[in-house]
C-alpha cells in the first residue's frame, strides 16, 4: 500500500520518516524503533501517535514509500 511520508532530510534525502498519511489520515511518528536495509529498500519500524507499530518501506531507487506492515502492541 502506498503512503505519503514527510521525512527528515539531513545528510541525505528521506533519512527517517517524521509523519505519514494512510487513507487520508496523518500520523505523527512518536518513536523510530528500528531501521534496516535491503538491496534496494530501507525499512523503518515506527510507533505512531495512535500507538500502533508500522513498518514503512522506502524504495531507494524511486524514493517511493509503502506500508510493509503494522501491528498493535
Amino acid at each position: 500500500m502506498e503512503v505519503q511520508v514527510e521525512g527528515y532530510s539531513g545528510y541525505k534525502a528521506n533519512e527517517r520518516p517524521l509523519r505519514f498519511c494512510l487513507r487520508d489520515r496523518w500520523f505523527e511518528v512518536r518513536e523510530l524503533q528500528d531501521r534496516w536495509y535491503g538491496p534496494d529498500y530501507t525499512y523503518f519500524r515506527v510507533r505512531a501517535d495512535d500507538g500502533i507499530i508500522y513498518i514503512l518501506r522506502l524504495d531507494e531507487t524511486t524514493q517511493e514509500w509503502s506500508l510493509a506492515g503494522s501491528r498493535v502492541e
